[in-house]
């Protein structure tokens, strides 16, 4: 008998570890199902909760009376800054230079705030009309980077600064440049799909050589007509853009020539030098020429070469910073920080006023945005002491930072803006 049961109640085990498992499996989902309905139920209840009775809440914060609220809020802040601001006018450079100064002083750079300073207020006073502009377009000022020096190496050049070597190693100074700037190729055609061709004989095979000879030629001979003598290369990745050859025959009729022109520099260089690009050697003509006193090839004492190109006879309000630095890490930190003095000089041509500092603006906001909830009712007086109070943050930051005690330099500070020190902020070095 044993016998006999033991298969019976073997075989009915086996089917119900099997059925078991995929219904464990089938169980999971519905149980998360399940959670996540009560934890909305959860939720709907909270919500309601608080509306019951007659002194519920009902009628409390919409987000879109608080955001309605918060707008208000901003209004007025501007209306007060706008109140404490102090009007300041282009032609004063010292106020300009501090304002950069400023900005710089947070910066690893700190130190060099005396030289990058009046780089960043010159940069931009020549490349707007101080009397008319209402904006700066930083893509006027361009930033090179160049490795090797130190920071008090940077300089501003009215012109163009390229960082491509000059091809042919003879020539590395004209002067009364004619600048040219192709974006087709000084080298022997070559056909639209991967062909080959197969030369038999000698003959042949001089006469290819012979006919790139006289077509690359023929090329030169075209630019040199034109009367151009420095001679820029957009960078081609079809193929050589530019052959020995090529740089031979520029060589020996005295052209100085720049390769590898990248795409999205020929903008900048067009605004520079008053050049065109050209597309075809046919459209290559002496109109198409921009014109400098002098193209010059410096040596960056052991650290490499720069093309200079000042003079510009049709400037087109453009200049070039060449950041230099020791290490990648530092070019790219003084790259940074001159961009952030960039953009303080042109938020004072955007709008020509300033205010005080160290957490000033932001307690006195703090007061009279929380003088003026008191004259609104309702939800909106709330959230407008909300916005209020949330401004004291950063001067209370500001105080723990320097470490000073955050909330007896707070109330000093509310206590001296009540009197009407407008412009009383924290000064963390004392």
């Amino acid at each position: 008998m044993p016998e006999n049961v033991a298969p019976r109640s073997g075989a009915p085990a086996g089917a119900a570890g099997g059925r078991g498992k995929s219904a464990y499996q089938d169980r999971d989902k519905p149980a998360q199902i399940r959670f996540s309905n009560i934890s909305a139920a959860k939720a709907v209840a909270d919500a309601i909760r608080t509306s019951l009775g007659p002194k519920g809440m009902d009628k409390m914060i919409h987000p879109t009376i608080i955001s309605e609220s918060f707008q208000k809020a901003l209004e007025k802040g501007i209306e007060i800054l706008t109140d404490m601001s102090r009007p300041v006018e282009l032609s004063d450079r010292e106020t300009l230079l501090n304002s950069a100064t400023t900005s710089l002083n947070s910066k690893v750079v700190s130190q060099y705030s005396s030289l990058l300073s009046p780089m960043s207020v010159n940069a931009v006073m020549k490349v707007i009309d101080p009397a008319t502009a209402t904006s700066v377009d930083l893509r006027d000022i361009k930033i090179v980077k160049k490795l090797g020096g130190t920071i008090d190496d940077c300089e501003l050049v009215e012109g163009l600064v390229i960082t491509q070597k000059v091809a042919n190693s003879g020539i590395t100074r004209v002067e009364k440049a004619k600048i040219g700037l192709i974006q087709f190729c000084l080298s022997a055609p070559k056909t639209d799909m991967d062909n080959q061709i197969v030369v038999s004989d000698y003959a042949q095979m001089d006469r290819v050589l012979r006919e790139e000879r006289a077509y690359i030629l023929n090329l030169v001979k075209q630019i040199k007509k034109t009367g151009c003598n420095v001679l820029l290369i957009q960078k081609s990745i079809l193929r050589d853009a530019l052959s020995d050859l090529a740089l031979h025959f520029l060589n020996k009729m005295k052209i100085m020539v720049i390769k590898d022109i990248e795409r999205e520099d020929i903008e900048f260089i067009c605004k520079t030098i008053g050049t065109k690009p050209v597309a075809h050697i046919d459209q290559f003509t002496a109109d198409m020429l921009g014109s400098a006193e002098l193209a010059e090839e410096v040596n960056l004492n052991g650290s490499g070469k720069l093309l200079k190109i000042t003079g510009c006879a049709s400037p087109g309000k453009t200049v070039t910073i060449v950041v230099r630095g020791s290490n990648k890490l530092v070019i790219e930190e003084a790259e940074r920080s001159i961009h952030d003095a960039l953009c303080v000089i042109r938020c004072l041509v955007k709008k020509r006023a300033l205010i005080a500092g160290g957490g000033a603006p932001e307690i006195e906001l703090a007061l009279r945005l929380t003088e003026y909830s008191r004259t609104l009712s309702g939800m909106e007086s709330y959230c407008v002491r909300a916005f209020a109070d949330a401004m004291e943050v950063i001067p209370s930051t500001l105080a723990e930072n320097a470490g000073l005690n955050p909330i007896s330099t707070v109330t000093e500070l509310r206590n001296r803006h009540a009197q009407g020190e407008k412009t009383t902020g924290i000064n963390v070095r004392k």
